[in-house]
């Protein structure tokens, strides 16, 4: 995405294709996938299954993908970064799975099309808030009438972060991330997200899992302390945020320092890593505070967004 396209402001055999659905096509339906950054996030452990236990909680924001849906005669999908268009996307395989619910003689297409606007691969939670966002869709469009509960079940075989977009708002993520405990709405607040335009492997996350060591594991103390304070309608202060994945993703990427001390002259008290990284935030209560840091980066050419909290689908 280029500085110009900014906008600063509030496998089985599967049927179909994962090409020209039609962005433009009359009777379509919009849905926002929003970005999400975590308040906390801290890694407890190895789990025998080699994945990790974690606590974090975690606050959709209003930087958001566009998901179009309108009727095809079959399944379509694509998506304005045609790399993403194949059979691994989420989207795809979401689409997929809901499809294969439908009743034998009453199979029904749909065409797909995804409008990217969140980073990729930046530690804000867009591939998985795509695939929620997909399975809430087609599941009002078929009226498959399943039920959040359902939902979550099916985000679940996706990724671990899927479960928590059906639901989105603030909340407190366990296990590798999909037992969810919603949490009370954070009162309006503002983030700068900053994206650092840096080169990553492509399997950055698991790099960045395989770099921690026994000393970067904790016992969860620093986010029962910050849920504590949400459930007490407190605005949570930036101290109490920490993410595991700083310290390895610093030094795995030492570029990365550059662009928090950018951030840091911009005028933000606190910077933070959001997820496995790279996206770098500051999480803000005045607006026009918000504006000017954004203002500040963005004349000086890094790619950064202004966003605001966003309460639970639900709510």
């Amino acid at each position: 995405m280029s500085q110009e396209e900014l906008k600063i402001e509030e496998i089985k055999d599967q049927p179909g294709k994962v090409v020209a659905a039609d962005p433009n096509a009359d009777l379509r339906l919009s849905y926002p996938a929003y970005a999400k950054i975590n308040l906390s996030l801290e890694i407890l452990g190895k789990r025998p299954d080699r994945f990790h236990n974690l606590i974090s909680v975690m606050q959709t924001v209003s930087l958001a993908d566009e998901l179009h849906i309108c009727p095809a005669p079959d399944l379509e999908f694509d998506c304005n970064l045609p790399e993403l268009v194949n059979e691994n996307n989420l989207v795809w395989r979401a689409a997929c799975r809901l499809h294969d619910l439908l009743p034998k003689d009453g199979k029904k297409g749909v065409s797909v099309y995804l409008e990217k606007s969140i980073p990729v691969a930046a530690g804000l939670g867009g591939g998985s808030s795509d695939a929620a966002t997909t399975l809430i869709a087609l599941n009002e469009f078929w009226g498959l009438e399943l039920s959040e509960e359902q939902l979550v079940e099916e985000a679940a075989k996706l990724g671990s972060d899927v479960p928590f977009f059906v639901r989105g708002g603030t909340a407190l993520a366990e296990g590798r991330g999909e037992i969810l405990t919603p949490l009370p709405s954070l009162r309006r607040s503002y983030v700068v997200l900053l994206y650092p335009e840096i080169e990553l492997p492509a399997n950055k996350t698991a790099t960045l899992y395989r770099s921690l060591e026994r000393n970067d594991f904790s016992t969860g103390f620093i986010t029962q302390q910050l849920v504590t304070e949400i459930k007490a309608g407190r605005r949570p202060s930036q101290a109490f945020f920490h993410n595991t994945f700083e310290l390895v993703a610093y030094e795995r990427f030492p570029e990365m320092d550059t662009y928090r001390a950018a951030m840091v002259s911009a005028g933000a008290d606190y910077v933070r890593v959001s997820g496995s990284g790279p996206t770098l935030y500051t999480f803000l209560e005045d607006k026009e505070e918000g504006r000017e840091i954004t203002k500040r980066l963005s004349e000086a050419g890094y790619l950064v967004y202004l966003a605001e909290t966003v309460a639970s689908r639900l709510e």
